[in-house]
């Protein structure tokens, strides 16, 4: 099955510059977003979310999914964006130790921030460690309940473990988010029709 379990690619202006070894960054260099600043990204992810879920058009969902997914990746920090960039950057050259050294740095710094355990679920993904994969796919999802990225995650996981039903109910919880996306309804039939043939 081919993998949409992805992390953000941030810009290729982030990505350019990868050091060769992670270096530790200082707190003092990130900045947490103000309290106003933080309600205005989330009434925006409300917005866009509400809008996701009325699309039927699977061209303009795809859009407002993009949209949903680069808010996701405004951390509000400069040098979180970065690390965040750099960790990218290392996940699409399967440097995964690199990856993982820059995103436990962002997790370290900034632990509210559920885009980067998505990342880092992805990065255990690729490398096939299902139990760490999951483990920050619950902690996406407990900050961040629509994030249907690490859901989709979080059904292949199932489906890739043999447990069907389960990765049943977690894609019909991303078409709950994102009811237009085309391979999680693909997904929900297959699993449907498997499950059926199996109880008859």
């Amino acid at each position: 099955m081919r993998n949409v379990f992805v992390c953000l690619a941030l810009s290729a202006s982030l990505t350019a510059l990868t050091p060769a070894v992670a270096q530790p960054v200082s707190a003092s260099h990130v900045l947490e977003p103000s309290a106003r600043e933080a309600e205005r990204q989330k009434s925006a992810l409300d917005a866009l979310f509400a809008s996701l879920k009325r699309q039927g058009n699977q061209v303009e969902a795809e859009r407002t999914a993009a949209r949903i997914g680069a808010a996701f990746g405004q951390s509000g920090s400069a040098t979180i964006d970065l690390m965040m960039g750099w960790a990218t950057k290392a996940l699409t050259d399967k440097k995964f130790d690199l990856a993982l050294d820059y995103l436990d740095q962002v997790i370290a710094l900034r632990p509210g921030y559920a885009e980067a355990y998505n990342c880092r679920a992805t990065v255990h993904f690729a490398m096939q460690n299902y139990s760490k994969s999951m483990a920050d796919i619950e902690q996406t999802i407990m900050l961040e309940p629509r994030h249907f990225g690490a859901l989709t995650g979080l059904a292949q996981i199932m489906d890739n473990t043999g447990r069907e039903e389960l990765a049943l109910r977690a894609y019909e919880r991303v078409l709950d988010v994102y009811p237009a996306l085309r391979s999680a309804q693909d997904e929900v039939g297959r699993l449907a029709d498997k499950l059926a043939g199996e109880g008859a």
